[in-house]
Formats: structure tokens, C-alpha cells, sequence
């Protein structure tokens, strides 16, 4: 059987190549309430999306560039949405 493969869509930068290689890994998430990117603390996808980028970057960079900027862009990420109370915080009521 003949298998096809999708083609990424066209990113512009490196960095926004990277978040959607950690989107697809399900490495980091977008906060629903702001619209930041979350690291989901999974070692299992951070090594996914390294795979990705390896088998997969984008034309003239090589695999361990691309694999360099997905674990850059990864480490720029934090766990919790900076807009976001922290967990267990409540609001006062007036």
C-alpha cells in the first residue's frame, strides 16, 4: 500500500517551526484562557519532538540544528500561563 505523507504548512521562522514540531509531540499545550504555550512536562514527548525535528527539519537545516532549536524553544517555555492566578490562589470577593 502506498503511504503518503502530509506536509507541514509553511512556517516563517525556526522558532515558530519548533513550537508546532512540540504541538504535534503534544510536548507543550496553549493556555485557553491566553494563548501562552505551556511545557506538559513529558519527557516522552520531549523526546518525540526531537525525533520529529531529526527526521523532518526544515530545508537547508540539518537534523541536529533542528533538534537544537526544538530543545531551545522548549527550554524558553515555563509550565504555568503567566496571566493565569496560581493554583489554589482564590480571588478576594468584594
Amino acid at each position: 500500500m502506498l503511504m503518503t505523507r502530509e506536509r507541514r504548512r509553511a512556517i516563517r521562522t525556526m522558532r515558530g517551526w519548533a513550537i508546532d514540531v512540540l504541538q504535534e509531540a503534544g510536548a507543550i499545550r496553549e493556555c485557553e484562557a491566553h494563548g501562552w504555550m505551556q511545557d506538559r512536562a513529558d519527557p516522552h514527548a520531549w523526546e518525540r519532538a526531537v525525533d520529529i525535528a531529526r527526521g523532518d527539519p526544515p530545508a537547508g537545516v540539518s537534523p541536529d540544528a533542528a533538534a537544537a532549536e526544538v530543545r531551545d524553544v522548549l527550554n524558553s517555555i515555563g509550565d504555568t500561563c503567566p496571566e493565569c492566578p496560581p493554583e489554589g490562589q482564590l480571588k478576594a470577593v468584594s
